[in-house]
């Protein structure tokens, strides 16, 4: 099977020749910043959620770290749609990243060419089959999140993501599927690479972003959909033993969606399967994810507003030119 184009600096190529020099700053130094976004199938197509949200995210997230990509929040949205477009998928996973290309070695990367791509393909149930209806078993990671004004947080940049790894890892060879974060001076922070929630007495918490998160899409758009329905949801610092004694978690993530934590550090949480504010909250996020109205304004829907792919080159090349 074919796999699907990849937008590459203004043109759709083939997958197997959207390649990199080896000498790339970004191989040796991390350089480069990036979004993770879904496309659902909708009775009106495809739909990419909150696409305007992720790529203004990933325009910060570049003029945090000094690159400048060339091209406009527009013309990234634009990329993202016809790249879905030229794919003929109804549903699929995005990954636009901005890099730092060839130029002089060493750290100072401001010689370098800055790159961008956008991939798409298909992604299921990124913590497995069953953990959108079973939940997850996770322990907290002995790795920490990393200090404010050390590397920004606020940017979802690659580099982060070297911390991420080490959690991911740790928690999968002590046999758990996924490790929660604390912040350097012992509060909740997030999971390797989803937001946390802790449900109490009807009331949701979650960590603010001043604790070393990615402040992310899903998680506002939950926040969003729990308020719409009379919950409070107070953003806080919040212990690692309130974990402990949680009617419910639950992780958000594009990736993750909503996924229940049955069980943190072998203790278990609540009934040991998805509570109720949990499973009415997934419900009403998948709802919104698919609706083909368009209620809250969150899905670019693919058929009705794929650009000409010739144009979004010449354009770019305006731009960057």
């Amino acid at each position: 099977m074919t796999k699907p184009r990849i937008w590459f600096n203004g043109e759709l190529v083939a997958h197997e020749d959207a390649t990199i020099h080896i000498l790339s700053h970004v191989v040796h130094y991390g350089s480069s910043v990036f979004e993770g976004i879904r496309c659902y199938a909708t009775d009106r197509g495809p739909a990419v959620f909150r696409l305007r949200e992720h790529m203004r995210r990933h325009v910060d997230s570049a003029k945090i770290h000094r690159m400048d990509t060339g091209y406009s929040l527009d013309q990234l949205c634009d990329a993202v749609v016809g790249t879905i477009a030229d794919s003929g998928m109804e549903s699929c996973y995005i990954r636009p990243v901005t890099f730092r290309g060839t130029g002089r070695m060493g750290v100072n990367p401001l010689h370098n060419t800055v790159e961008t791509a956008v991939a798409v393909w298909d992604w299921g149930q990124y913590l497995g089959d069953e953990a959108i209806t079973q939940g997850v078993d996770v322990q907290v990671s002995s790795w920490q999140r990393n200090a404010p004004n050390t590397t920004p947080g606020l940017a979802k940049a690659g580099g982060n993501y070297l911390s991420s790894s080490l959690i991911k890892m740790e928690a999968i060879h002590n046999g758990f599927v996924e490790g929660i974060a604390l912040t350097r001076e012992g509060y909740l922070s997030e999971g390797s690479g989803e937001n946390l929630f802790v449900v109490r007495d009807g009331v949701l918490f979650t960590p603010p972003a001043a604790f070393s998160i990615l402040p992310g899409i899903t998680r506002d758009s939950v926040i969003t959909i729990a308020r719409e329905r009379g919950y409070e949801v107070r953003e806080q610092a919040l212990p690692r033993e309130a974990l402990y004694i949680a009617d419910e978690l639950f992780f958000t993530g594009t990736a993750a969606e909503v996924t229940p934590i049955r069980s943190v550090d072998h203790y278990t949480i609540g009934e040991g399967r998805r509570g109720p504010i949990t499973a009415e909250l997934q419900e009403a996020y998948f709802a919104a994810v698919r609706d083909a109205d368009n209620a809250r304004g969150w899905l670019t829907f693919v058929r009705d507003a794929a650009p000409a792919t010739d144009a979004v080159a010449a354009e770019s090349d305006v731009v960057a030119g």
